[in-house]
C-alpha cells in the first residue's frame, strides 16, 4: 500500500457509509447479554439512541457518545473536520451541551506522511474550539487503514433530554440538512464531483447540529435525532419505531442537494444505501412507484447529517426561525406521524 495524495485511496469505505448495515448490527447487539439496567441510566442501547446518558442528580445527566470513520474526503484537514463535527452533532441531538472530546486515531504509519496526519488532528481540533470544547486526551493505533473519530462527553438536564422515541400523534417532522452527502462521496470517489458540488459537501458535512440546544428547551419538541449512516428512511423509522407510529412522508417537501439529485438519477449511489434498504425496506410503503433513484436518496447515508425533529404542529414556525437563524436554510416540515407503523412515502 502506498500513499498516492488520495485518502479515499487507503479505505474500503468512507464517512458514515462505513457503519455496519443495520440487519447485521442488529444480530450482532442480540447476541449481547441482558443484565440489569441502572435507573439512572436514562438512555443506552434501546432504540438506536444517539448517546448513552446517566443522570448523577436530578438536575444533570452525562451524556457520552463515539463516533469514528474512514475517510470520505481527500483533503486531511477537511476529513478531520468532518469526522468531529459527526461526532459533536450526537450531543447536541439529545439537547445536550457538550463539554470535552477524546480523540480515536488510527493510521498506517508507514504510509502516511506524518504531516498528513497531523492535518486530519488539526481539521478535528478546530471544529472542537468551534464547539467551545477541548480534546483531553485520546488514544492512537497503527492500523492498516486511516480512522479518526472522538468520543465526546456532554452534559444535560433530564428534563430537556430529547430521545428518539417521543413522538405523538400528529407531530410535524422537519429535517434540518438536505440529504445527499453520500452520493457526493461517492461521486468524488469516482471523480464526478463538480467543484461546486465538493464545496456544499464540506459545508453540510462540518455544519454543527447547535440548535438541537436550544430546541430542547422547547417542550413542544418531544423526539429529536440525526441522520446518518442508515439515511433518512433508517432513522425516520427509529423515531416511528420508538414512539409506535407510522411515519407519513411528503417526498416533494424533502430537501436535497441538487447535484446528488443528478447524480443518483445518473446510478450514482453508495453500497451502504442498498444494505440499508435490504435491511428496512420492507417497512416502508411507497406509493406512486418512485423510481430507484429515489429509493437510493431515502436510504443515502448522511456523514454529519441533519436534525431530525419531532414537533408538536403549532411550533413548527418556532423551530424552524431557530434553525434558519442558525444557518440552517433549507430547513423545511417533510411529513407528519399518524397512527399506524413503519413509513409510508407519498
Amino acid at each position: 500500500m502506498y500513499y498516492n495524495g488520495r485518502l479515499t485511496s487507503l479505505s474500503h469505505g468512507g464517512g458514515c457509509g462505513c457503519k455496519i448495515a443495520p440487519g447485521v448490527l442488529s444480530s450482532i447487539l442480540k447476541a449481547s447479554p441482558l443484565r440489569a439496567l441502572p435507573a439512572a441510566l436514562l438512555a443506552g442501547n434501546e432504540n438506536n439512541e444517539d448517546a448513552a446518558v446517566y443522570q448523577i442528580n436530578p438536575n444533570q445527566a452525562i451524556v457520552a457518545t463515539t463516533d469514528f470513520f474512514m475517510p470520505i474526503v481527500d483533503d486531511p484537514y477537511e476529513f478531520g473536520r468532518i469526522a468531529a463535527t459527526n461526532a459533536i452533532s450526537d450531543i447536541y441531538a439529545m439537547g445536550a451541551q457538550p463539554l470535552f472530546a477524546l480523540a480515536l486515531l488510527g493510521m498506517p504509519i508507514n504510509v502516511l506522511p506524518l504531516d498528513v496526519i497531523q492535518k486530519i488532528t488539526a481539521g478535528g481540533e478546530s471544529v472542537c474550539a468551534d464547539a467551545g470544547i477541548v480534546i483531553a486526551g485520546g488514544h492512537s493505533i497503527d492500523s492498516v487503514e486511516p480512522i479518526y473519530g472522538l468520543v465526546v462527553i456532554g452534559l444535560v438536564d433530564p428534563k430537556h433530554l430529547k430521545r428518539n422515541n417521543g413522538a405523538r400523534v400528529g407531530d410535524s417532522i422537519i429535517l434540518s440538512k438536505p440529504l445527499g452527502v453520500g452520493i457526493l462521496s461517492a461521486a468524488l470517489k469516482k471523480e464526478r464531483l463538480s467543484d461546486a458540488g465538493y464545496r456544499e459537501m464540506i459545508a453540510l458535512t462540518t455544519q454543527l447540529n447547535k440548535p438541537g440546544l436550544a430546541l430542547s428547551r422547547l417542550d413542544g419538541v418531544h423526539a429529536m435525532t440525526d441522520v446518518t449512516g442508515f439515511g433518512l428512511a433508517g432513522h425516520l423509522l427509529e423515531l416511528a419505531r420508538g414512539a409506535g407510529l407510522r411515519a407519513a412522508l411528503n417526498w416533494s417537501a424533502v430537501p436535497i442537494v441538487d447535484e446528488a439529485m443528478t447524480l443518483a438519477q445518473g446510478d450514482i449511489y453508495t453500497g451502504a444505501s442498498t444494505r440499508n434498504w435490504a435491511a428496512y425496506g420492507n417497512e416502508v410503503t411507497l406509493s406512486n412507484q418512485p423510481g430507484i433513484w429515489q429509493q437510493h436518496l431515502l436510504t443515502d447515508p448522511q456523514t454529519s447529517g441533519g436534525l431530525l425533529i419531532s414537533c408538536a404542529p403549532e411550533l413548527e414556525a418556532e423551530v424552524l426561525a431557530i434553525l434558519r437563524a442558525d444557518g440552517f436554510s433549507r430547513a423545511a416540515v417533510i411529513g407528519r406521524f399518524e397512527p399506524g407503523s413503519g413509513m409510508a412515502v407519498s
